[in-house]
């Protein structure tokens, strides 16, 4: 007689906790599929892998290095918990923005170097420009000759991505050449700066549309720095200065657009010298709701209306240091104070 076999449905989780039941030895602490999630707790710190002197020890770099803390400055004397600093450092502002000083313009860009790199490449294969040579390390891409509409000759471009001076940021910079003398060395500017400018915004509307959603190049996020260009630092003699690591002809035209979105108004200037004489305007009444007034609620701040000196000393080529002073000598300006108005100038410089 033949006999028929009923099959009954039963619930997902019922099925599953059915068939697991009395597998202790698959799913548990000791089974084969055992849950290993929390390994990491458990994980023993080991020896840095000594490398003799005669090999590259390169590849054995940190993949995820902690960048040092910049602005470790502790107070003299009692601490006293300072009021929270004011948003800044480009807050709201677009994710890319094209800068110019004299003949020079390049891109600023809200995201890491390696968020910035794919970025690019993706830019240059959409718009079918085949590329020559790559060194993600560098942060450089050098394209094929190119024969663009209107022009007489061929060009290529090199594209370099650096970090910007804020952490976090990146800037692109584009070079052109033009396809006639040496075309082995690149020269040190554009020789068609409107070429490269084109160029420029071509890319830079490229990364506005997708900076944001990009995916991150780990070489070029390793190789170009993402720790940004600034710094405060502490001097032997006890007061607090800005670290820029910027050629001072942009350092200066930097500091003098931060001290304008930093609350301060140039009262008068002396570039040959680096000084800046200022007075500190406080809140703004720009709107109901200023940037300063969640901070110091309806108080005015204490140091509206006082006058300081900024001074910005070249130390090297490619670096600055800024420092600021109260013009009166018998200000109460503390320490505290000196640090508070140099982190807001600091946010605001790019």
């Amino acid at each position: 007689m033949a006999m028929s076999h009923r099959l009954v449905k039963l619930p997902a989780a019922a099925l599953l906790l059915a068939m697991c039941s009395g597998c202790g030895y698959l799913f548990g602490d000791q089974g084969i599929f055992r849950d290993n999630s929390e390994d990491y707790k458990k994980a023993p710190e080991m020896p840095v892998v000594s490398v003799p002197q005669d090999k590259d020890s390169s590849a054995l770099g940190e993949i995820y290095p902690i960048p040092a803390v910049d602005n470790e400055l502790i107070l003299a004397g009692e601490f006293e918990v300072p009021r929270p600093a004011p948003l800044v450092a480009g807050a709201g502002d677009e994710v890319v923005r094209i800068q110019k000083l004299g003949d020079q313009s390049w891109a600023l860009i809200g995201v890491p170097p390696g968020q910035v790199w794919p970025q690019v490449r993706s830019f240059l294969t959409a718009a079918g420009i085949q590329v020559a040579r790559v060194d993600a390390r560098a942060g450089i891409m050098e394209t094929n000759w190119l024969k663009l509409e209107g022009a007489s000759m061929g060009s290529r471009f090199r594209f370099r991505m650096e970090q910007g001076v804020q952490r976090g940021t990146s800037e692109l910079h584009v070079l052109q050449m033009n396809q006639a003398g040496d075309v082995d060395s690149w020269p040190g500017s554009s020789d068609n700066p409107e070429q490269a400018h084109e160029m420029l915004r071509a890319v830079s509307q490229y990364l506005a549309n997708s900076a944001e959603s990009a995916p991150v190049s780990m070489i070029a996020e390793q190789g170009i720095s993402a720790g940004g260009k600034i710094s405060m630092q502490e001097a032997p003699e006890g007061y607090t200065y800005i670290r820029l690591e910027l050629p001072y002809d942009r350092a200066w035209a930097s500091l003098g657009r931060a001290l304008g979105k930093s609350g301060f108004e140039v009262t008068d200037r002396d570039r040959s010298a680096g000084r800046y004489d200022a007075r500190f305007l406080g809140p703004q009444d720009e709107d109901e709701d200023g940037w300063f007034d969640w901070l110091f609620g309806e108080e005015e701040h204490p140091l509206a209306g006082q006058l300081f000196l900024i001074t910005m000393t070249s130390v090297s080529e490619q670096a600055v240091n800024i420092r600021l002073q109260p013009q009166d000598s018998s200000l109460d300006f503390s320490k505290r104070d000196e640090q508070s108005l140099l982190a807001l100038i600091k946010g605001n410089i790019n």
